[in-house]
């Protein structure tokens, strides 16, 4: 695993997507811990430079570091831009126990790190992919941590450690609800309940809480199913290697999905005009979806490319799955996952770009005129709790239909009347007939705040529809119907 410590800038750096997934050791110093929400880090560390997630280059750069521990064993499994897996039940035998072999690995590791912007190694050994990880998040620089009790191991942890298994905060926020703290109060749970109540989710943490990571698929792996490009002309540009790993990572999902089934492993093995063969097997909790593994593919060939390059160019990229799962996730009648996903990856790209205040939510709440109506909060974080109840009968409320377009703000407009009727509304240069009109709607203000009672009318010409609100100072823009 690795960590941010030792960042080589002249400023505190936080490195987000909508999580903290790295940090410089002024900012760790502050109280921010990785995997912690955007906005939460952001108060803690108002002094640092936030910079978008960039895996692709996060590839590149831990490339070395993959290289030197395929050196030790040559059976490594990428699961991301630095967290890799590494079986060393052969291994430990060979460099003389399971704790040689760690030290071994953090000096080894710590060597390829040198001058190597970006972090240093910390080293974990469990039963099973989940608590090794564990081990190693809290693990020190120089001090593998060696698991001798998984199940002891894991019963201490808290909840929080089920969130990237879970894919997000809402099955472990009911499980704090029901009492439950930590993986040891959850793996005291029947597992039947929990697969009656949570379904497939419930069994995943159940499985994980008792130290039993996903099970292996023994079914053998079809030979069609590996897929293959050929290239007559080496490939050197990454533009020329992004197009066919996308390609390639479409016709391999394109055949899995007649199948139904989708690989948790895939091994990626390129062929070069030097006659050097280089692959790399990288793994997913969840299985490959089309778009993940073509990131992926993606990111381990730019990390080939611009870390110490392909010999003569590319000539062949294979990539063949394993771990083939039928299972997936179990989804609604009219549920898309592929969608799903392309849309939060989107807004998740939207927002490292213009801030997290940039991408907001809309939510229910109580309110009187169309802009009360409804609370926003940053993408991705749990709302808070509305300011007014949506549930309240709020009389006076603004009648149906509500408009689809609301100003932040109500916006002065210029309507002309005829014995107390709205007969033309000024719309841009020109004005507009009204052809249709209803109201008005008595709107008592807040008179001990100051504020004065209003009428709503809502207005219809040829070119749309408005929701007037007309004050004594004047009539403002409130609503645009579709």
């Amino acid at each position: 695993m690795w960590s941010l410590t030792g960042w080589q800038s002249d400023e505190p750096v936080l490195i987000v997507d909508d999580r903290v997934t790295g940090a410089s050791d002024e900012v760790l110093a502050a109280g921010v811990t990785l995997g912690m929400l955007r906005r939460e880090a952001e108060a803690l560390a108002p002094f640092a430079t936030v910079m978008p997630r960039d895996q692709g280059d996060e590839t590149r750069r831990f490339e070395p570091v993959l290289q030197t521990v395929e050196d030790l064993v040559p059976r490594a499994e990428v699961v991301a831009p630095g967290l890799v897996f590494v079986p060393v039940a052969g291994a430990e035998r060979f460099y003389g126990g399971e704790e040689a072999l760690a030290h071994r690995f953090a000096v080894e590791m710590g060597r390829a790190a040198e001058g190597v912007r970006g972090g240093e190694p910390l080293v974990g050994v469990a039963d099973g992919p989940f608590a090794a990880r564990w081990a190693a998040a809290m693990a020190k620089v120089g001090e593998p941590r060696i698991v001798t009790d998984t199940i002891g191991f894991l019963a201490g942890l808290d909840l929080s450690t089920l969130r990237e298994a879970m894919g997000g905060e809402e099955m472990i926020e009911t499980f704090r609800w029901l009492g439950i703290g930590t993986l040891g109060d959850l793996a005291r749970l029947p597992r039947d309940a929990l697969a009656t109540r949570f379904g497939d989710p419930g069994l995943l943490a159940h499985r994980l809480a008792s130290g039993e990571d996903r099970p292996l698929d023994p079914r053998d792996i079809p030979a069609d199913l590996v897929v293959r490009m050929e290239f007559e002309d080496p490939l050197e540009t990454l533009d020329s290697v992004d197009f066919a790993a996308r390609v390639l990572a479409e016709r391999l999902t394109g055949s899995l999905r007649r199948r139904g089934v989708a690989p948790h492993t895939v091994a990626i093995t390129v062929g070069s005009a030097g006659g050097e063969d280089r692959q790399r097997v990288w793994r997913s909790a969840d299985p490959f979806t089309e778009r993940a593994l073509a990131d992926r593919v993606w990111w381990q060939l730019r990390a080939w490319v611009e870390s110490t390059g392909v010999p003569g160019g590319i000539t062949s990229l294979t990539i063949e799955p394993a771990d083939l799962s039928g299972e997936g996730r179990q989804l609604g009648l009219f549920s898309d996952e592929t969608t799903l996903i392309e849309t939060e990856r989107a807004l998740a790209r939207v927002q490292t770009l213009v801030g997290p205040d940039g991408v907001l939510q809309g939510w229910p709440q109580g309110g009187r005129m169309p802009g009360e109506r409804v609370s926003w909060s940053r993408w991705g974080e749990t709302p808070d709790l509305p300011e007014r109840d949506p549930a309240a009968p709020w009389p006076g409320a603004t009648p149906t239909p509500h408009p689809a377009l609301v100003p932040p703000d109500l916006r002065p407009i210029q309507v002309e009347w005829d014995d107390g009727m709205p007969s033309r509304i000024r719309l841009g240069s020109r004005w507009e007939p009204v052809l249709t009109w209803s109201g008005p709607w008595r709107l008592s203000g807040r008179w001990w705040a100051g504020e004065d009672d209003a009428d709503r009318y809502q207005i219809v010409t040829s070119v749309g529809a408005f929701l007037c609100v007309v004050k004594p100072e004047g009539v403002f823009l409130a609503g645009v119907y579709d």
